[in-house]
């Protein structure tokens, strides 16, 4: 009989990394507990112990063998350890050196075969030094792969809705190709279906993401779906209040994105555009969109058809090469443009990268030295952008309360990178409130309710 018995299936998960791995972890989960198993609260309720790892930097690659060291120095007896995804597909059965104790390894474009390699791992005769690995490099979506209901893991008011996933750009600095492999879009009927069951277990709020949403489609010939599949989504639930977009490189921006953003009241004026930087040269060297008067383009023509639109970028500083004068440019680049939000980030030298091993590398004090300019400019241009929000009236959405205060967010603010919207009195989460913004900070907005209870829109 295999040891894999009904009393021996209860899993606890640990995710790390960015959202686009949060969305990996509920469907890890979905295709568990459709199988049987048991969501445990804590790693000692578990016979499972996974972490879905992410190995993006240096510093996360980090995080993730400590997470992992500190499980497998607490597995009690029969305990079996996972690592899961980003981590595991990049350094494979090597990472087991790293972590001792580990069981078990299963990629990005493997983890659908969870539950069987689960039954495989319990039934193994492993040495104490072997792990079991599984770290195949399909680049398809199968069907079965994701599900399209996530109601057992609760009702939420924000669900990120995965279109794709992998990254065909050539950036010299980023591991995620080799790990993630190339784009591959998401079947556009199961975005959808997934789409309507979120909204209809209550879902407020939908927030489309991949590497780069701007490449949907484009593996199967379609060069600008993005715009039609929003279109389909808010078809497919039109109860959604809110449809976001994350993470969209302007390699491939288009005016017909434009005109669906601008022309349907569910998509919030909001746009996270991840730049990586303002001078050509740099962008050049970086492997990048170089023509930054194309970019200056693009957002001139989102602000004349969405005047209130929220713009998010992220850049990185003390790149190899990186003159002074090139960080001037990064700098006269986010004066010019006004960002509502930037995050900035210190040049991370990857192996395995083209960027490891070019000349003219940084050294760590004008990196840091950098990042603090750059932040503090920014910290002045948001201050100044969120200064100009007092007096408006918005709708936010409440993310959580507490001590007589509700912490918000309106359509500018994306959760967990982005501020809130601090709220007199405490009101229900995940419900829509009407406020009036009376102050503002360089990251919050102060407010207060118009209605209790209620939104501006009807």
């Amino acid at each position: 009989m295999s040891k894999h018995s009904k009393k021996h299936r209860r899993f606890y998960l640990l995710t790390l990394g960015c959202p686009k791995n949060s969305v990996d972890s509920e469907a890890m989960s979905e295709l568990l507990i459709a199988a049987g198993y048991q969501a445990a609260p804590r790693p000692g309720r578990a016979d499972y112990l996974i972490v879905n790892t992410c190995g993006f930097l240096e510093a996360a690659k980090t995080e993730s063998i400590e997470a992992l060291r500190e499980l497998a120095a607490r597995k009690r007896a029969g305990q079996r350890l996972v690592a899961v995804g980003c981590l595991a597909q990049r350094m494979g059965v090597e990472l087991a050196r790293y972590v001792p104790g580990l069981d078990g390894l299963i990629g990005t474009r493997s983890w659908p075969d969870l539950v069987s390699f689960l039954a495989e791992l319990a039934d193994a005769q492993q040495p104490a030094s072997s792990v079991l690995a599984r770290l195949s490099d399909s680049a398809s979506y199968p069907p079965e792969c994701l599900p399209l209901k996530r109601d057992s893991l609760g009702r939420r008011a924000t669900a990120y809705l995965k279109i794709g996933d992998g990254c065909s750009a050539s950036c010299a600095f980023c591991t995620i190709p080799g790990f993630k492999g190339p784009a591959r879009s998401r079947p556009r009927q199961l975005i959808l279906d997934e789409a309507r069951a979120l909204v209809e277990q209550g879902t407020r709020e939908l927030i489309l993401v991949a590497q780069d949403i701007m490449a949907y489609g484009r593996d199967w010939g379609e060069r600008d779906a993005l715009p039609g599949l929003i279109e389909d989504v808010l078809r497919a639930a039109p109860e959604v209040r809110w449809v976001r977009l994350m993470y969209a490189y302007p390699n491939y921006a288009s005016q017909r994105l434009i005109e669906v953003m601008a022309g349907h009241a569910q998509v919030c004026h909001y746009l996270d555009m991840p730049l990586q930087h303002g001078h050509p040269d740099t962008l050049r060297r970086m492997g990048r969109p170089h023509q930054v008067d194309k970019t200056l383009r693009w957002i001139e023509a989102l602000r004349a058809a969405m005047p209130d639109v929220a713009l998010r970028t992220a850049f990185i500083v003390g790149y190899p090469g990186e003159t002074p004068a090139e960080f001037q440019g990064l700098l006269d680049f986010m004066q010019a443009v006004q960002f509502d939000r930037v995050g900035i980030f210190t040049f991370s030298r990857e192996p395995g990268t083209p960027a490891y091993d070019l000349p003219h590398q940084v050294p760590e004090e004008v990196k840091q030295e950098r990042y603090q300019v750059a932040m503090q400019l920014q910290r002045k241009i948001s201050l100044t952008r969120n200064q100009a929000q007092v007096g408006r009236q918005l709708d936010v959405l409440v993310d959580g309360v507490g001590d007589g205060v509700s912490l918000a967010r309106s359509y500018r603010d994306a959760p967990e990178v982005d501020g809130f919207v601090i709220l007199q009195e405490e009101h229900p989460v995940g419900e829509f409130v009407a406020v009036r913004v009376v102050g503002a900070g360089p990251y919050d907005l102060m407010a207060v309710p118009l209605a209790p209870g209620r939104s501006l829109k009807t």
